[in-house]
C-alpha cells in the first residue's frame, strides 16, 4: 500500500512582516485531517509551528523554523530517497510569500523582506528537495499570500515546478484571506471541506480538488464580505491532473481518467510512467482487471524491447516523411508507425526536431485502398484562445471574428481514433460508388483532382452521408468529429498557435504563405490543394491539421463557447442547426486561419467549395 507523508508549515508570528492570526491554525488543522482521516502514516507527518514539539530523532529536530533550519530539515531527510514512485509527499505552508527577481520564496519567522534571497526558501529549492524523496506525487498547498494586509508578500506562483502539482490559494495580485468566524483562512477552510467530501461528490482527484476550491472559496469570501479570491492549480506534467490523492474515497468513475494516461504513457512508449500510473490505478481499485493485464503486458514488452527492430526500413517519401514500415503490437493488436515532430520559433526558424511513435489500425476500403486511422489518446486540454491573445490578433489582423474563440475553458476527452489524413479522393470514391442511405454522391465532386488529394467541394450533409456508409461498409461507427475532439487532435499536447510552433511556413503546411503570421518570411502561395501527407505531422502522428482544406465538425454553430460541453461531445443544444463549424484552414486561407484554435464563419451546411474536405473519428471502443 502506498505510503502519505505530509510537512505542515503555519507561521504566525514574523520578526520583520506584520504577524498573521490563523496560519498556525491552518498547519494543525491540516495535521490533524493527516491523522485521522486522511490515512497519512504517523511516522510521515511533520508539523512545523511556533510551538510545536521537536521531531523525534537523535538528536530531535527542533521545529520552530528559521529559513536555515527549513533548509537543513529539507536536505537531511531527502538526502536519499525514503518513499517508492507509488508514494504520496504534501507540502503544505500557512505563512507570508515573496516574489524575488522572477522567483517565488517562502518566507521564515526570520526572513528579511529587504534580503528575500539570502533569508527566505525558494519554492524551488522545496520541490528539488521533495522530488528526492523518491515519491512520484508531490503536492504543493501553498497559503501563502500575496498581500501585507492579510498574510502578505508581492505575490507568488507564477513558476511552473516539473513533476509537482501545485495549489495556490488565490491569483497574483490577489489577497489570501483570513476568516475571523472561521478562525482559519479562508482557502484552508475549504480545502478541509474538500477533502472530507465522500461519494459521486468527492475531491478524490487532482482535477476535482482543484474545481472545488475554485468554486467554493469565492463562495465562502462573498459569504464573509471579503474581496474575491481565485484558487488555482499548476500540474506539471499535465497527466498530474488525474492523480488520485485520496484512495479511500475514490470511486470507479474517479479511476477512468487515470486509465486513460496510463494508456496515453504505454502507447507513446514511456513504459515506466505507465506503470506507474497502472499501479496508482490498483490503488484507488483494487483488483481492477484493466489494471492487472496492463502491468503484465508492461513486463512483457519490456522483457521483449531488446529484441524489437529499432530502426525499420523508411517506406513512401516521395514528397514528405510520413511514417516509417509499421510493426504490429501483440498487445493491443495494433499497428505503430514512426515520425518525425518539428518545432518553429515565431522567425519560422527550426528549433527542435523530436522522433515520436503513434498507433494505428487501417480500415479496409477494397481495391486496395485503405483508410488509417490514429489511437488519439485521452486527456485535458484548454480549449480556445485567451483573452489577451484575441485582443492582440484583433489589432494585428483587424479582424473582430477572432472572438468566436473565447472564452478559453478545460475539456477532458476519453480516447478515439481520427483519421490519419483527410479523407483523399480514392477513399471518398470507394465509399461514394456504394449505396444510397439518405442522399446521393457524386463520386468525382472535387475541383483539383487526384487519388492522393483530399476531396473538396463536399458539403456538411454530404460528408455525413459518407460516415453513415462507411459505418455500414465496415461495420464500425464513423463520424464527423466535434470541435472539442477536433482542437484537441490538432494541438496534440501543444499550447501555442500552431502544432509546430509560434508560426506557420509554407514549408510546414500548404496555405496562402504570401502572408505572414509572425516574423516568418514570406513562401509559396500553391492555390490548390497538395496530396496528403506531404507536411509534417504533429505530435499524436496525424498529417494536414493546418491548411489544405478546411474540416467539417459535428456541430451545430455557436457564435463563442458560453455553455460549451466539457467533456467533447458534439454540442448541438442551442445552436445553428443550419450551420456547422469548419477547422483548420485551407490552401487558400491566410495564416491565421490555420491556427489550432481557429474556428470558421458560421457556414450553411449546404456550403459548398474548392477548399472544404473533412477527416473521421470512430469510438474509442473498437472490435479488433
Amino acid at each position: 500500500m502506498a505510503k502519505n507523508w505530509v510537512i505542515a508549515i503555519g507561521i504566525n508570528e514574523y520578526d520583520n512582516l506584520k504577524p498573521l492570526k490563523y496560519a498556525k491554525k491552518d498547519a494543525e488543522a491540516i495535521k490533524a485531517w493527516c491523522e485521522r482521516e486522511g490515512g497519512f502514516d504517523r511516522g510521515g507527518i511533520f508539523l512545523f509551528t511556533e510551538d510545536s514539539p521537536p521531531i523525534p530523532a537523535s538528536p530531535p529536530i527542533p521545529t520552530q523554523l528559521t529559513h536555515g533550519r527549513l533548509k537543513r530539515f529539507l536536505q537531511r531527510q531527502f538526502q536519499t530517497p525514503l518513499l517508492k514512485p507509488g508514494d504520496n509527499l504534501w507540502f503544505f505552508f500557512a505563512g507570508h510569500g515573496r516574489r524575488d527577481q522572477d522567483k517565488d520564496y517562502l518566507m521564515l519567522p526570520d526572513s528579511d523582506p529587504g534580503n528575500v534571497r539570502e533569508t527566505a526558501v525558494s519554492v524551488d529549492y522545496v520541490t528539488e528537495r521533495l522530488r528526492r524523496s523518491g515519491a512520484d506525487n508531490v503536492v504543493l498547498l501553498l497559503d501563502a499570500c500575496r498581500d501585507e494586509d492579510s498574510r502578505g508578500g508581492l505575490g507568488i506562483g507564477e513558476e511552473e515546478y516539473q513533476g509537482v502539482i501545485t495549489f495556490y490559494s488565490c491569483t497574483a495580485n490577489q489577497q489570501s484571506w483570513e476568516i475571523d468566524e472561521l478562525q482559519q483562512g479562508s482557502f484552508t477552510h475549504t480545502l478541509l471541506e474538500g477533502l472530507r467530501r465522500q461519494g459521486e461528490a468527492n475531491c478524490a482527484t487532482v482535477e476535482r480538488l482543484d474545481e472545488y476550491l475554485r468554486r467554493q472559496v469565492e463562495k465562502i469570501n462573498a459569504r464573509y464580505g471579503k474581496p474575491r479570491q481565485n484558487p488555482y492549480l499548476k500540474a506539471e506534467p499535465p497527466h498530474k491532473l488525474y492523480f488520485i490523492l485520496l484512495e479511500q474515497v475514490a470511486t470507479l468513475k474517479d479511476v477512468q481518467p487515470l486509465k486513460y494516461q496510463a494508456s496515453l504513457a504505454e502507447n507513446r512508449g514511456d513504459l515506466d510512467l505507465a506503470e506507474q500510473l497502472w499501479i496508482r490505478v490498483l490503488g484507488a481499485s483494487r483488483g481492477d482487471l484493466d489494471a492487472i493485464e496492463a502491468i503484465k503486458r508492461i513486463a512483457r514488452r519490456q522483457s521483449q524491447s531488446s529484441s524489437i527492430p529499432t530502426d525499420p526500413e523508411p517506406v513512401r517519401q516521395s514528397e514528405g516523411n510520413r511514417s516509417s514500415t509499421p510493426k504490429p503490437s501483440p498487445e493491443t493488436g495494433l499497428k505503430v508507425f514512426n515520425f518525425e515532430i518539428l518545432e518553429v520559433n515565431a522567425k519560422g526558424e527550426q528549433i527542435k526536431k523530436e522522433s515520436k511513435q503513434s498507433q494505428y489500425f487501417s480500415q479496409d476500403l477494397g481495391n486496395d485502398i485503405t483508410l488509417e486511422m490514429v489511437a488519439i489518446p485521452g486527456g485535458t486540454f484548454t480549449m480556445g484562445t485567451e483573452d489577451e491573445e484575441i485582443e492582440r490578433l484583433v489589432k494585428k489582423f483587424d479582424w473582430q471574428y477572432f472572438s468566436r474563440e473565447k472564452p478559453q475553458h478545460q475539456v477532458t476527452l476519453p480516447s478515439f481514433y481520427m483519421g490519419k489524413y483527410p479523407i483523399t479522393q480514392a477513399q471518398w470514391q470507394a465509399i461514394a460508388a456504394t449505396a444510397k442511405i439518405d442522399i446521393d454522391l457524386e463520386t468525382n465532386p472535387s475541383k483539383f483532382t487526384g487519388n492522393e488529394l483530399p476531396v473538396e467541394r463536399v458539403t456538411w450533409y454530404q460528408a455525413t452521408e459518407f460516415c453513415k456508409r462507411l459505418s455500414r461498409e465496415t461495420k464500425q461507427e464513423y463520424r464527423l468529429p466535434s470541435e472539442a475532439e477536433w482542437e484537441y487532435a490538432c494541438r496534440a499536447g501543444t499550447t501555442t498557435p500552431f502544432y509546430f510552433g509560434e508560426t506557420i511556413t509554407g514549408k510546414l503546411a500548404n496555405y496562402d504563405a504570401s502572408n505572414t503570421y509572425a516574423d516568418e518570411p514570406k513562401g509559396e502561395y500553391r492555390k490548390e490543394t497538395t496530396p496528403v501527407g506531404q507536411f509534417p505531422p504533429n505530435a499524436f502522428g496525424l498529417y494536414d491539421m493546418h491548411g489544405n482544406v478546411w474540416e467539417w465538425c459535428a456541430d451545430t454553430w455557436h457564435d463563442n463557447y458560453d455553455g460549451a460541453p466539457r467533456d467533447g461531445s458534439v454540442w448541438t443544444k442551442n445552436g445553428n442547426d443550419n450551420c456547422s463549424p469548419l477547422r483548420g484552414g485551407s490552401w487558400y486561407s491566410y495564416p491565421a486561419n490555420c491556427r489550432s484554435a481557429s474556428r470558421s464563419s458560421n457556414a450553411g451546411r449546404d456550403f459548398i467549395s474548392y477548399f472544404s474536405g473533412f477527416r473521421v473519428v470512430c469510438g474509442a471502443r473498437r472490435t479488433l
